[in-house]
């Protein structure tokens, strides 16, 4: 992972992966076209534990705690501490209660009580509903560390990886008052447990150690019984309706802050467990996972993921190649470099009066309202939104892309309103998910034609030599300090102050501050004046 966009002869300016800082959201409009983020604006929403219980609540309230019920009781605390007190009042002092930071990884801040006084008296928080029964393997509990890539949120598309890892505590499970300190008994992070002397790594031919591979968890499971394909759709549905609890929020932050779909994808972290009757409970999700291997195990989980997860983001050449690296790279890849290198055009999402008649008509949630009249005249915004699609799935390895899919469209109605896009991707999976040929070929017939590159709009140029000159960069910040210098002025002497047959106050600051040269003057035009 890098902090600064790499500047190399073959890739400048671009960027793969960003750590450190996450960053803001109006921060994503001085991305290029060109560069790649691993984030989205917006994903504290379910990356922070009071947001997700917060989207999840609201959830509930709409549609009903049956289908969002699986995350455990929580409430965030200051706001909700009387609604804790009288449930906690109602329901005894039997309970068992976990304490988290709202935004904290790693296991840090955690503690489990059972008594209110127990509670900490500072800081923002939250008290989760602690899930007493765990399904147990070897006396302790574990849970499952699972990877979700949502390579675009407009059409929204989530994949799942196959594999992950599963974390086990380093010390027999109880729940007795007296365990409740011991962070070995009731804690699965790796970070916590490899503290412990008794810690080990698992081995794929022996059910031991305390770190598993999730496809050595399934054998062990079928092995004894357990009907895992079950287990993994009801994970699957947990996943998709958590993205979904978000998705309203982070798709306006990104359409109002990213310059180009091309710009944003990210992998999260979700921790999963499960109880004694085998029904997950989502615990958290990380909008920044652990990529460090500590272990050949880690490096073997991660390592195939990550590979899987580059080669369905499709990273593009940035279009700023002189002529001898472009020799460079056709002798290296042995393919025409104009080929390869970024295509605004590809990603261009400006609609046309047609197309947005043809939005207009085809939002709406029956899906016999759509299809299969939504795929009988696809627009270049439609081509492009599809080959992306079909070339993403084609390339996603152990990734298992579970929205869209054949049977996702029973999670169009968790959308606050219907989505165009969705529905049209939706309408593609239910007439070729049995012949991905014939869709290739349609596909294929309309890129000859040259379709996918017409846009409604002129694309403008990959760089402008002129922002990116050193003067244009000093206009632009004395035009912006001026903005913010004639806006204080005008909140200190309102311009209706002033009787209008004389000169304003901002006037004459303005004047005295330009003054007159002695050989002459300067006066100043209303577009100058535009300018601050």
């Amino acid at each position: 992972m890098i902090r600064r966009p790499p500047r190399s002869t073959l890739f400048p300016y671009t960027t793969l992966f960003r750590s450190g800082r996450h960053m803001k959201s109006l921060e994503f409009q001085h991305l290029k076209p060109y560069q790649k983020i691993n984030h989205y604006p917006g994903t504290f929403q379910i990356g922070r534990k009071d947001k997700l219980w917060r989207n999840i609540s609201h959830m509930q309230n709409v549609h009903g705690i049956e289908e969002f019920g699986f995350v455990p009781l929580t409430f965030v605390l200051p706001h909700d501490s009387r609604k804790l007190w009288l449930f906690w009042n109602h329901s005894g002092n039997s309970d068992r209660w976990i304490v988290k930071p709202p935004a904290s990884a790693r296991g840090k801040g955690i503690q489990v009580i059972h008594k209110f006084s127990q509670l900490p008296k500072q800081g923002p928080f939250i008290v989760q509903k602690y899930i007493t029964k765990p399904y147990l393997i070897n006396g302790t509990k574990f849970d499952l560390r699972l990877y979700v890539y949502i390579s675009c949120f407009n059409p929204l598309r989530i994949y799942l990886f196959k594999d992950g890892l599963v974390r086990f505590a380093s010390v027999s499970y109880s729940n007795a008052v007296s365990s409740l300190k011991d962070r070995y008994v009731h804690l699965t992070n790796s970070s916590v447990n490899r503290t412990n002397e008794a810690y080990t790594i698992g081995s794929e031919k022996s059910y031991n150690g305390h770190k598993w591979t999730l496809q050595t968890l399934w054998t062990y499971m079928s092995q004894r019984g357990v009907d895992t394909s079950l287990i993994w759709n009801k994970i699957i549905d947990l996943v998709i309706k958590t993205i979904i609890s978000c998705e309203p929020c982070v798709s306006l932050l990104t359409r109002v802050n990213v310059p180009s779909r091309y710009n944003c994808h990210e992998v999260f972290g979700f921790d999963v467990m499960l109880d004694e009757s085998f029904r997950p409970w989502l615990l958290e999700v990380n909008i920044s996972p652990s990529l460090h291997s500590s272990s050949s195990l880690d490096a073997r989980i991660k390592g195939s993921m990550l590979t899987d997860l580059l080669n369905i983001a499709g990273f593009r050449i940035p279009p700023l190649l002189s002529k001898t690296a472009q020799s460079r790279l056709f002798e290296t890849i042995q393919a025409d470099p104009t080929c390869v290198c970024f295509d605004e055009r590809l990603f261009d999402d400006v609609a046309s009066a047609d197309h947005k008649l043809k939005q207009n008509f085809y939002s709406v949630y029956g899906q016999e309202d759509y299809i299969p009249n939504i795929l009988e005249h696809l627009s270049p915004n439609d081509v492009r939104l599809l080959v992306e699609s079909e070339d993403e799935l084609s390339r996603a390895g152990q990734f298992q892309r579970i929205f869209p899919s054949p049977t996702s469209f029973k999670y169009h109605v968790f959308f606050p309103s219907p989505r165009y896009n969705v529905n049209l991707l939706d309408a593609w999976e239910q007439t070729y998910h049995n012949n991905r040929t014939e869709g290739y070929n349609r596909l294929m017939e309309l890129c000859n034609q040259h379709l996918h590159l017409k846009c409604s709009v002129e694309c403008p140029k990959q760089v402008s030599v002129v922002s990116e000159s050193p003067v244009f960069r000093r206009i632009a910040f004395v035009c912006r300090v001026g903005r913010s210098f004639r806006n204080r002025v005008h909140s200190r002497f309102p311009v209706r102050n002033y009787s209008s047959g004389s000169a304003s106050a901002i006037q004459k600051l303005q004047r005295k501050r330009i003054g007159r040269s002695k050989g002459g003057s300067c006066n100043v035009s209303s577009s100058d004046d535009s300018l601050l």
